[in-house]
């Protein structure tokens, strides 16, 4: 390394003359890489976060990178590398939660779905439970499990194991039993857990009058791909969390629209009477 100052019209024409296909190649692979990374924290406040993070980081090194080959400041990216190896695990512990749901998207899929029919019941069944506890302003929190699997968080509730139906959730959630005040996970026509804790979400974007059963149904939207029902037992609204996202005060047969939707079929009956 010299020591004389750094020449920027020197600098600009070692950029242009830099191997950039080699550049765009590296570039490619980074952006594959931030792409799916964001596609598996969608729907929660790290991606917004992560994506100033990388843009930051990546810009640094590529101008570092410039920088060192042309006037030889090999302690300057010496020191640079370093860093960057800081901050990946600081990324790593700042996003903790986005990434162990990362990796249990990864772990946890399922190749087969519910068939169409099946899941027209299991949404009927949903929808009909909604609308009692909406009604007689009874809480309930219910999680429908769909690719992701949901055994770490089930750990902490009972098991049930029974079939699907309004009448067993209504009682599950009814005032003063012993499980009405967490949350029950549903998959494929089975309630399989009741008395769930759910994750609750550390956003702050809640609206203040939402409690703990709302922050809770948001909260395991952000750590899996579940659908969560949720009926405040304050007003009987009955609302949707998905992918972090709280969509409220839906009436029942909107809720089994999105249900029907969300779960990735429409019945074949309907399909019928749609093409008629």
């Amino acid at each position: 390394m010299n020591g004389n100052p750094i020449d920027l019209h020197a600098f600009f024409r070692a950029v242009r003359t830099y191997g950039w296909a080699r550049v765009s190649f590296e570039l490619l692979l980074i952006g594959i890489l931030v792409y799916f990374v964001l596609s598996f924290l969608r729907g929660t406040r790290g991606a917004r976060m992560l994506r100033g993070v990388a843009f930051l980081l990546i810009s640094l090194y590529l101008v570092v990178r410039l920088v060192a080959a042309q006037y030889g400041l090999e302690r300057i990216q010496f020191l640079y590398e370093k860093f960057l190896l800081f901050s990946s695990f600081a990324v790593i512990v700042a996003f903790q939660p986005e990434l162990r749901r990362a990796l249990m998207r990864l772990g946890e899929t399922r190749i087969f779905r519910a068939p169409a029919t099946q899941v027209s019941r299991d949404a009927d069944a949903l929808v009909a439970a909604a609308a009692f506890l909406s009604r007689n302003k009874i809480g309930g929190l219910i999680a429908i499990e769909r690719e992701v699997g949901l055994g770490g968080i089930s750990d902490s509730g009972v098991r049930i194991n029974a079939d699907l139906s309004a009448p067993l959730l209504n009682t599950i959630f009814w005032p003063n039993s012993p499980l009405h005040d967490l949350g029950v996970i549903v998959r494929n026509g089975r309630i399989l857990f009741a008395g769930v804790q759910f994750p609750l979400t550390e956003s702050d974007d809640l609206p203040p009058e939402l409690g703990s059963r709302h922050r809770a149904a948001v909260g395991m939207s952000e750590e899996t791909d579940a659908i969560v029902i949720v009926v405040s037992e304050e007003t009987g609204d009955i609302s949707v969390a998905e992918r972090g996202q709280l969509h409220r005060k839906l009436t029942p047969e909107q809720l089994r629209q999105y249900l029907i939707e969300a779960m990735g079929r429409v019945p074949a009956e309907e399909e019928t009477k749609a093409a008629a």
